[in-house]
């Protein structure tokens, strides 16, 4: 069975979610994958949600893997509620227990007046097991894909959509680059701005960013690939000079991942133009480029048409071996800078490309 994509997993967490909030509750969901976001998300809203809090007193029981058995977790699923029309069994850290596999016997019959959550972190069970092929059949399962970096902005867009609010592409690539694809984390700050934001706000900005999350709108991995695409090296010296003064929120790893993949769409985006060329047809609109650079907003594709013409040919590829060879560096090998130098020895050397 093949991997979902993490749009699809998106997709079936709001629709675990969604039936929830309206009542309708499985027996049993087996929350797995290498992301705990959703996992956590689910499983929070269930402890929270599907009981009173007079109910939670004698119905609902945390349990963890590394403390506890699945004959244990069985045992307590078995249990009818007390002064309740259910309970619930929350299964924390699953992926620890030694003997996970005795809930085979447990889907095929699971307790109706029982909501037994399972969260399985880090990884997912065997689809092919016969443990997993009972609990398809009863549970609701969510098998959880890490986000692509491309894929974060996006997710941002929608989860701020979610609440009511729009937010600005430059605001929304400031989180992204800064924060990376912890969803947990960029969700708490999120819901932190959410409560600073003056009442009635519809739309958060760059300036919104900088004033309540701390991340500077003018210094910042968005503004340096920007200065890069246009060649403004004086810009991108400066921005490198903040960095290095401020090494914590500005880690060289992360902005040398994020130039790697600016400079990847440079040269993407240069074949497409020399083929399109080649073959007498003009290219396609600012969406299908976005598409095709994987771009979550057209708003970006000037700045890729003017960098693909500020590096043409085999220019974007030499810089993007430059990357490679400063990623080194970073990492301790073959390095004569500091790291405060090094980004700026990387950009005096894209400038001479």
């Amino acid at each position: 069975m093949a991997k979902q994509s993490f749009k699809e997993v998106s997709s079936e967490a709001g629709a675990i979610m969604t039936a929830l909030r309206s009542g309708n509750i499985s027996p049993v969901y087996l929350l797995m994958g290498e992301d705990s976001y959703y996992i956590d998300l689910i499983s929070s809203y269930i402890a929270g949600n599907v009981l009173t809090p007079d109910e939670r007193e004698f119905n609902q029981v945390v349990l963890y893997g590394k403390d506890t058995t699945a004959a244990e977790a069985i045992s307590q699923a078995r249990r009818y509620p007390i002064m309740a029309a259910r309970s619930v069994v929350i299964v924390r850290e699953a992926q620890f227990m030694t003997d996970f596999e005795l809930f085979s016997h447990y889907f095929p019959n699971p307790t109706p007046t029982t909501v037994l959550v399972i969260c399985y972190k880090g990884k997912s069970i065997d689809k092919r097991s016969s443990l997993y092929k009972s609990a398809a059949k009863i549970a609701k399962v969510l098998d959880t894909v890490a986000p692509r970096d491309y894929e974060i902005s996006g997710w941002i867009v929608e989860l701020l959509r979610g609440k009511g609010v729009a937010i600005e592409p430059k605001a929304v690539q400031m989180v992204a680059d800064h924060i990376g694809a912890d969803l947990a984390k960029i969700a708490n700050e999120m819901d932190k701005l959410l409560t600073l934001l003056p009442i009635g706000t519809q739309t958060i900005t760059a300036n919104h960013i900088e004033d309540n999350i701390g991340i500077s709108k003018d210094y910042n991995n968005f503004e340096l690939t920007k200065a890069l695409s246009m060649r403004d090296f004086r810009k991108a010296l400066v921005i490198a000079d903040y960095f290095a003064a401020n090494p914590k929120d500005n880690p060289i790893q992360v902005t040398l991942s994020l130039l790697f993949t600016h400079f990847q769409r440079i040269v993407t985006y240069n074949i497409y133009k020399w083929d399109c060329g080649k073959r007498g047809v003009p290219t396609g609109s600012e969406y299908d480029i976005a598409k095709m650079l994987k771009l979550q907003s057209a708003f970006f594709v000037g700045e890729y048409i003017t960098a693909a013409g500020n590096y043409p040919g085999g220019k974007a590829s030499a810089i993007i071996s430059l990357i490679r060879e400063w990623d080194m560096k970073s990492k301790g090998m073959n390095a004569g800078s500091s790291d405060d130098d090094l980004l700026k020895e990387l950009i005096l050397r894209i400038s001479a490309v």
